[in-house]
């Protein structure tokens, strides 16, 4: 086995549903898929940070969905679902490698996030310690400084094909964790795996070279 020296998270998408959080505070699977995607045109556009509750806001707004939908969202945060199987491999990966999260969003809610589940982060970098989104490098690149570790002793597990971007650009070997069937955005590289749950993932990081 060639296990990497550290495996890096998604943690909104690849690790806990935040899909059904999002539906649910809209009030329907479309206003929630819609407000979503109009959040992540917003981060994708805003170029260095800027406060993750006030993007989700505004894309609210941009929605038509009342004040009351983001301040659901935010309350929610703390009861964020953790997909089947995502607990299991994180237990299996304990003790064979560093552990670490870079997630989009405050660091306040990145903590709460990564508090959902039951390990011991060696890292966990938010794109308000980063200064910037993802797929911008620098998330990503903060992670490795952090640790220590270069990216080609590293995987990642994504959660959105938008990460495919910014992994690629530093170097990071992606296992995309497609869970809800995303199309992978136009002109993002594709992932070395790809697949709709986590049952592949602790045989691909074991052939790790």
């Amino acid at each position: 086995m060639t296990m990497p020296r550290a495996v890096l998270f998604d943690l909104l998408t690849a690790l806990l549903d935040s899909w059904s959080v999002w539906n649910a505070s809209a009030g329907s699977e479309q206003a929630g898929r819609a407000w979503r995607a109009e959040y992540l045109r917003l981060t994708y556009g805003c170029g260095t940070y800027v406060a993750y509750e006030d993007l989700v806001r505004q894309a609210a707004r941009s929605q038509g969905l009342a004040p009351v939908a983001a301040d659901t969202l935010e309350a929610s945060w703390d009861t964020l679902p953790v997909w089947s199987g995502a607990q299991a491999v994180l237990d299996r990966l304990a003790g064979k490698t560093r552990l670490g999260v870079v997630t989009n969003c405050s660091t306040r809610l990145g903590r709460l996030a990564a508090a959902r589940l039951d390990s011991r982060w060696d890292v966990v970098i938010t794109a308000e310690e980063a200064g910037f989104y993802k797929p911008h490098p620098r998330p990503y690149q903060l992670a490795l400084e952090t640790l220590g570790i270069p990216a080609a002793e590293t995987a990642f597990v994504a959660g959105s094909g938008y990460d495919l971007f910014g992994t690629s650009a530093v170097g990071l070997r992606t296992y995309w964790h497609n869970r809800v069937g995303l199309s992978r955005p136009e002109g993002a590289p594709a992932a070395e795996r790809e697949s709709a749950d986590l049952d592949d993932l602790v045989p691909w990081l074991e052939g790790f070279s």
